[in-house]
């Protein structure tokens, strides 16, 4: 038998109990085991004596050194030698860390996950805290109890009978920036920069001197700002050419005017409220660059206009106004769509608020109109699930007939636009995760599809929907955010070829909306925290 074996034996037969051996059982009860005391004196002389033991090979000069720094560390703090040692433990470990850049490097990494947001632009105001009664309870007072009451049922901000009292009122509104203190008036560089000629020529680049200048197109720290409070809905370019001046509209019907690099207000912002829903188209007047047009889900329509500095009431419904665009080459005439499938013609040379005529479209609602460039007796609209054409002067009070199908579209439509100069495509957005170009040279029933490309569409909830828009200066070519990571910026060819990603350590947010400027080389993107990022050229602004 191996000693192994015998070890093995003899230690099962240790630990195996005799079941043929007498217990003894007491009568008594068991009495627990006493509790132990801790005591410090014994702890500090157990702890010395390690100390002392550790220290014996330590050289004799460190060794009587450390001591006395240890003494006066704890004559001074009155802590006791394991406190003192755990302090040590504690320094040698955050020494060692530091020593192989642990600590920096977790924030480096940290940064380039999710940088910091930029903190130009509107500055965040501090809520002013109720000061709350002490609470006491009753029963220490020899008071009964209070019978308690259900609270009264939340107000639902969003419901179609509250429009009308949540809406701003009829007539024209001063503007007032609500970010400035009272009695701001608007500075003459604004009213000088909105009445700038802005008829300049734009020339077609080749597709090589397209991708190049797209290629000279950067972003700063500086270039990313808060221009206004909440989600961005809209967004649009002023198309002057001396400077940069951009407006965005937010979720709860705020706009938010941008000088870039000007010192009046908060970093060149300034903040006004002509709505109270959220502002889902805007656009500058063409004619009237002083201008700005906007259109809110509480159905109204105004036109700030810089030179009166007003907001007036241009058009006025009770609920659901979702889009607008120009019919006439003046900006005098405009098409709108809303929520519950009609178009309504306005112009706003007729005294009042009202329409010249309203017509029922065979959908349910109408997200995005847009009128042909030069033939603008026709707009395309898109509806539910189906993009369709329609002749302005053949249009009926209900079931209007649309000239046009472009079909191929599997959920829902978020935006429909004609090319800007011919309009001979049709660019369409789709939840169906995919973008189409359609051929419109001639208006066919049914017009052929040149391409679809396929593009995640899925911004979930909280961020507004993508929507790819043309070009301005080269209408074959169109913009479009995207949810891919890392985020960027995306331009196309009509084609399908992927022109130019924008892609930038400044930029680490969703941009869903998003335009080219008409005239001059810039790009902006705005987010759902209402931040507005432009991409420019850096040698065309010196």
């Amino acid at each position: 038998m191996s000693t192994r074996q015998t070890k093995r034996e003899a230690t099962m037969k240790y630990l195996t109990p005799d079941t043929n051996a007498t217990v003894r059982r007491s009568s008594r009860r068991a009495v627990a085991p006493k509790r132990l005391d801790f005591s410090p004196d014994v702890a500090d002389e157990t702890v010395a004596a390690k100390k002392a033991k550790t220290t014996n090979e330590m050289p004799e000069k460190k060794r009587i050194k450390d001591e006395d720094e240890l003494d006066q560390t704890a004559s001074v703090a009155g802590l006791s030698a394991y406190e003192l040692e755990r302090l040590e433990n504690i320094r040698k470990n955050q020494a060692f860390l530091s020593s192989i850049n642990l600590l920096q490097a977790r924030e480096d990494l940290h940064q380039t996950i999710r940088p910091k947001p930029s903190q130009r632009g509107l500055r965040p105001q501090s809520a002013v805290k109720e000061v709350l009664p002490p609470r006491k309870s009753l029963r220490l007072q020899n008071k009964p109890a209070e019978k308690l009451t259900l609270p009264k049922e939340p107000i639902n901000l969003l419901h179609p009978a509250l429009t009308s009292v949540l809406k701003k009122p009829s007539g024209a509104l001063h503007m007032n920036p609500i970010n400035q203190d009272g009695g701001f008036k608007l500075p003459p560089e604004l009213l000088q920069l909105c009445s700038e000629d802005t008829k300049k020529e734009k020339r077609k680049l080749d597709l090589k001197e397209y991708i190049s200048a797209l290629k000279n197109l950067k972003i700063r720290e500086d270039d990313v700002v808060k221009v206004v409070k909440d989600r961005i809905f809209s967004a649009a370019f002023h198309p002057c050419s001396s400077s940069l001046l951009l407006a965005a509209g937010d979720k709860w019907g705020k706009v938010g005017l941008w000088n870039m690099g000007a010192e009046f207000g908060d970093d060149g912002v300034l903040l006004f409220e002509p709505h109270s829903r959220p502002v889902g188209s805007m656009a500058f007047s063409r004619c009237h660059p002083n201008q700005l047009l906007s259109a809110s889900y509480d159905g109204s329509l105004r036109c700030m206009d810089v030179e009166k500095a007003i907001f007036d009431d241009v058009y006025d419904i009770d609920d659901g106004l979702k889009t607008f665009a120009f019919m006439s080459h003046d900006c005098s005439t405009l098409l709108t769509g809303n929520w519950f499938g009609e178009v309504a013609i306005v112009d706003r040379r007729t005294p009042g608020n009202s329409h010249e005529s309203l017509h029922s479209l065979n959908t349910k609602a109408v997200r995005c109109v847009d009128v042909h460039p030069l033939q603008m007796q026709y707009f395309v609209a898109a509806e539910s699930r189906t993009v369709s054409i329609y002749d302005s002067r053949y249009l009926k009070k209900t079931q209007s007939k649309a000239v046009s199908h472009l079909n191929g579209h599997a959920l829902s439509i978020t935006s429909a636009y004609f090319s800007p100069c011919t309009g001979s495509r049709v660019l369409t957005s789709c939840l169906d995760n995919h973008i189409r170009i359609y051929d419109t040279s001639s208006l066919t029933t049914e017009p052929p599809m040149i391409k679809s490309i396929s593009h995640d569409m899925q911004t979930g909830r909280w961020l507004s929907k993508l929507s790819a828009v043309w070009d301005p200066k080269q209408e074959d070519c169109f913009v479009v955010g995207s949810v891919k990571r890392p985020r960027r910026v995306e331009v196309f060819h009509e084609s399908g070829q992927l022109l130019h990603s924008f892609l930038d350590e400044n930029l680490g947010t969703v941009l869903s909306v998003t335009a080219f400027h008409p005239t001059r080389n810039a790009l902006l993107g705005g987010n759902s925290s209402g931040r507005m990022h432009v991409f420019h050229s850096w040698n065309e602004d010196q």
